[in-house]
């Protein structure tokens, strides 16, 4: 492993027909101390078979080391490589043929947190965008300075409220930032559900996916 980039190589798991008979495509990014595999669970039940499902998997299981409300030098270098790992599978997908709009991605836990601040980072018109149990990275009072727009991009979060690792200050944060560079942003929050998916946010995630075909047609 690359100490400096230690997310460099690491392998992806594949669902679904191949990236070049899909009519979409959906990254899914595992949380913290889970696996490609698992998260491509996920995405299976989510019945999306016009979609290429590709899952990244993180060295040692773990994104980054530490909380991600950490100062942002704490969870270097893994953070930066994290995030250069989902833009080179970005770059990956849209030269196999997929145009951006009919692109989606989904994270849980860590994954949901690394998925939303690389949109903000990278901001463009995606299919779509879903964030179960994350938000924006960094401590409290981090500046929210991120260039371009997302144009539209429909983006989904939920979250329970309590969580143990997400506060929910930081999801209704994460939704005011993403509106305010063009989003269209839905929230949710479960009052005691507990750091999991539930049933109706599978439903928003298919939905947004299923849109995101018929409205790039």
């Amino acid at each position: 492993m690359n100490e400096m980039d230690p997310h460099s190589g690491q392998p992806v798991a594949h669902g679904g027909p191949p990236l070049e008979e899909a009519a979409g495509a959906m990254i899914l990014v595992h949380g913290r101390g889970a696996s490609a595999t698992n998260i491509l669970g996920l995405g299976e039940a989510l019945r999306l078979s016009d979609y290429a499902l590709l899952a990244p998997q993180a060295a040692n299981h773990t994104w980054y080391p530490y909380s991600f409300l950490a100062p942002m030098e704490q969870n270097e270098p893994f953070l930066s490589s994290a995030l250069r790992r989902l833009s080179a599978l970005v770059d990956e997908v849209i030269a196999g043929g997929t145009a951006p709009e009919r692109l989606v991605l989904l994270g849980f836990s860590q994954g949901a947190c690394l998925s939303l601040e690389f949109v903000a980072r990278h901001p463009r018109r995606y299919g779509g965008v879903v964030g179960f149990s994350g938000g924006l990275i960094g401590p409290p009072g981090t500046p929210r300075e991120y260039d371009g727009s997302l144009a539209g991009t429909p983006i989904f979060l939920g979250s329970s409220d309590p969580d143990s690792h997400i506060p929910v200050e930081r999801v209704f944060e994460t939704d005011e930032v993403l509106s305010e560079m063009g989003a269209v942003v839905t929230t949710r929050i479960y009052p005691g559900m507990g750091h999991t998916v539930n049933e109706e946010e599978m439903a928003f995630a298919r939905a947004i996916a299923t849109s995101a075909l018929k409205d790039s047609d």
